[in-house]
């Protein structure tokens, strides 16, 4: 059973992960010749501050109180 794991942006809609986890089922389950009920897809959001690029974050960290 193929399980995948996608680390995304946070902020996307319970719509678009649904329809990117649809896609992901579908091409698994063509190029891996499984059936899509024995695709698992587990999505991972991380938040911006975390996100990091050439060392710099996505966005700044959250203020601490």
């Amino acid at each position: 059973m193929p399980i995948l794991h996608a680390h995304i942006l946070a902020g996307r809609s319970a719509a678009q992960k649904q329809a990117f986890a649809r896609a992901v089922t579908e091409a698994a389950s063509t190029h891996l010749a499984v059936p899509a009920t024995a695709v698992r897809v587990l999505i991972h959001e991380i938040p911006p501050a975390e996100w990091f690029t050439a060392g710099e974050p996505k966005a700044p960290p959250a203020p601490t109180a």
